[in-house]
């Protein structure tokens, strides 16, 4: 009985945490570039002295859906979105060098090139800068150019944002969104990646399929507390059974 009461106790616990990261993908649901974690369910031995005759369930975000988002057309200059496959370089809040698929980008007050949210946005030779009430033009290999009155044959080149496409398999999410290679090395850049402007890429979250899953997860949990009732009632009964036979 110690063992279904120990099982369903960390199938509740994980089946909670389970509905906390699809809660989170559900209020990303609308975040620009966002991709939504996955969960999984397994059993792990007890291990300690003595034989592993205990099992305990765990929930992992093992990956994230990497999968393309639905692109929507804005007309804003600085709005990006990659054309297939790759990512947008940005300094994180440690200074480090961090992958996003979010291109709303923005000028700050001091010309510096960021993301909606904030962040740096990393080029050739790091952060770029632009003169301010400068009006800028993104072209698709990521060159950022000074125009005037949307004359691009007349630009002026101010440095080009460093673009990436490590394999799926080596990048991890980090807890602040951003992604990151396994390896903790910068990624190199690849001329292979392209970009448009006036264009965003949305979430990839489904949220009629996330919800859907919440609910499920709602219903394991339930489950798994019914369980353990089951076995405090198994219990006294046993207990009530052996009275009886002394």
């Amino acid at each position: 009985m110690d063992r279904l009461l120990y099982i369903s106790m960390t199938g509740a616990k994980h089946s909670f945490y389970q509905q906390a990261v699809l809660a989170n993908n559900l209020a990303n649901a609308s975040t620009d570039g966002y991709k939504a974690q996955n969960t999984a369910f397994r059993a792990l031995p007890v291990y300690g002295p003595g034989m592993p005759t205990r099992a305990f369930v765990v929930d992992s975000t093992p990956n994230a859906d990497l999968s393309g988002g639905t692109l929507k057309t804005t007309g804003r200059p600085l709005d990006l979105a990659m054309q297939g496959r790759g990512w947008f370089a940005v300094q994180d809040s440690k200074g480090g060098e961090a992958y996003t698929r979010n291109g709303a980008l923005e000028i700050t007050s001091t010309g510096l090139l960021v993301t909606n949210t904030g962040l740096p946005v990393i080029g050739d030779g790091g952060p770029i800068t632009v003169p301010e009430d400068s009006e800028v033009y993104v072209s698709k290999d990521g060159t950022v150019s000074l125009v005037t009155n949307n004359q691009v044959q007349n630009a002026v080149q101010v440095g080009r944002l460093k673009l990436v496409n490590p394999a799926d398999q080596d990048m991890v999410r980090g807890d602040d969104g951003l992604f990151r290679q396994k390896n903790g090395q910068a990624a190199p850049a690849d001329a292979n990646v392209n970009i448009a402007s006036g264009v965003l890429e949305s979430s990839n979250v489904s949220a009629v399929n996330t919800l859907i899953n919440i609910i499920e997860a709602s219903r394991m949990f339930d489950m798994q507390v019914k369980m353990m009732q089951k076995s405090d009632e198994n219990n006294a009964k046993a207990t009530q059974i052996m009275s009886l036979s002394s």
